[in-house]
């Protein structure tokens, strides 16, 4: 595969995988909105941990899909894989598109709803990983860690897309209006995305390791798969620890920040919006260069440096923000977080994929992906809202955040001789 061929190759695997993160960005960005359409209540806090609850709850699919989906990819390939997902994740944005609100069908808005996130959750439990296994398997050698980091940058064009159509629709109808029915716009525009995504991932080929494995002898049986995952069970959860801190810090600086501008700190809501969409702006700059500074120092230093600065500094920069709330305050202090952020995720992910056993890399980077995911991430909004609201202190976010770090700090220092192994076996630096 040539360098133009290789381009194309991430251009067309990470398509999907803005669909994905763009459908989750949506639901955390408009979280007030759908909560009052669909989970209506005497008090506003009730309200917003409803919808909250309801996006945690789509990823607890994903550790299922994970399993399932990704032992699909393991034994069908990776393409085949990758248009399934596609499929899954715009049928569940289409059901919370069109679901007519609670004042309309009652208690059954809510269940429909519980159930496209369902199946959002499901579908993205494979595809990063999917993903991640794609571009580590096409990657040219010694450039892992850059290839790998698109996956995440796919993410951040998603957040970028999400907050400058906020503030375009912001700036076009009401609040009022924007409660009401706008924030099903951008969810509509979701699915229409959904056929040139399919159109472009159609014309991906399969990966030449894959494609090496798989000659010549039968592919692995879901059994056998999931034997092999159930050996490696200590890997899977420090992979899952070093996801935390990734997954963490992404969801608080970008699907919850909207709310926590504009519900905690009263700031303008397209102020929120507007730093959201530099916090993408800055993920997207930071995360390939972060895989690129793994690929030439290693990913050990990289990823024990970013820990500890998240350790010490998160709870301090949030709460100098929280002392004096403004537009400039709240995008010093996620700037900072971001970068702290990119650095890390450009070189965990790789990271990730090179110390899964090869025979298992697609099922096990997503079991330890979506269980960090569906334990801490994608909990982030709902447990910094709880947080705030039992401790009356608006700086707690820094705190989980910190939480987090110690986690990814914990694993990768754990992980390191599963590091090392691998290096030996494929001849990459891992440390």
């Amino acid at each position: 595969m040539t360098r133009g061929e290789k381009v194309k190759a991430v251009f067309r695997v990470a398509s999907g995988n803005f669909l994905e993160m763009y459908d989750f960005i949506v639901y955390g960005y408009y979280a007030a909105a759908i909560g009052a359409a669909f989970f209506p209540t005497h008090s506003e806090f009730a309200t917003l941990m409803a919808s909250f609850a309801t996006f945690g709850v789509g990823f607890l699919m994903r550790p299922l899909g994970g399993l399932i989906l990704g032992a699909y990819i393991d034994r069908h390939g990776r393409r085949a894989g990758l248009l399934m997902t596609l499929g899954l994740m715009g049928l569940g944005t289409l059901t919370l598109a069109v679901t007519p609100g609670y004042a309309t069908i009652g208690v059954l808005a809510p269940a429909i709803v519980l159930l496209g996130r369902l199946l959002q959750g499901f579908s993205a439990g494979a595809e990063l990983g999917g993903v991640s296994v794609y571009l580590a398997e096409m990657a040219t050698p010694g450039h892992k860690g850059f290839y790998v980091s698109w996956q995440s940058g796919s993410q951040q064009v998603a957040v970028i897309f999400t907050a400058l159509l906020g503030v375009v629709l912001g700036s076009l109808i009401s609040p009022a209006q924007m409660a009401d029915w706008g924030w099903r716009v951008p969810l509509l525009i979701g699915c229409f995305i959904v056929p040139l995504l399919f159109w472009v991932r159609r014309s991906l080929g399969e990966t030449e390791a894959f494609a090496r494995r798989a000659a010549g002898k039968a592919r692995p049986t879901a059994g056998a798969i999931f034997r092999s995952l159930a050996q490696n069970w200590g890997l899977v959860v420090l992979g899952m620890m070093l996801v935390t801190m990734t997954t963490v810090s992404f969801y608080l600086i970008t699907a919850y920040t909207p709310t926590y501008g504009k519900q905690v700190l009263h700031l303008a809501g397209n102020d929120a919006l507007i730093v959201t969409l530099l916090v993408g702006i800055s993920n997207l700059f930071w995360l390939p260069v972060g895989g690129a500074i793994s690929d030439r120092i290693g990913r050990f230093p990289v990823l024990v440096g970013c820990c500890g600065l998240a350790l010490l500094s998160a709870y301090p920069a949030i709460s100098w923000l929280v002392g004096a709330p403004s537009f400039t305050r709240l995008l010093v202090a996620l700037l900072w977080l971001s970068f702290i952020y990119g650095l890390y995720n450009g070189a965990m992910v790789v990271y990730l994929t090179e110390i899964m056993p090869v025979e298992v890399r697609t099922a096990g980077f997503s079991l330890a992906y979506s269980l960090a995911t569906a334990i801490f991430g994608g909990f982030t909004p709902l447990i910094c809202t709880w947080l705030i609201h039992v401790t009356d202190n608006r700086a707690m976010p820094g705190l989980w955040l910190s939480f987090a770090a110690l986690l990814g700090l914990v694993a990768t220092l754990l992980v390191r001789r599963r590091a090392v192994e691998a290096e030996r076996a494929e001849g990459v630096a891992l440390t």
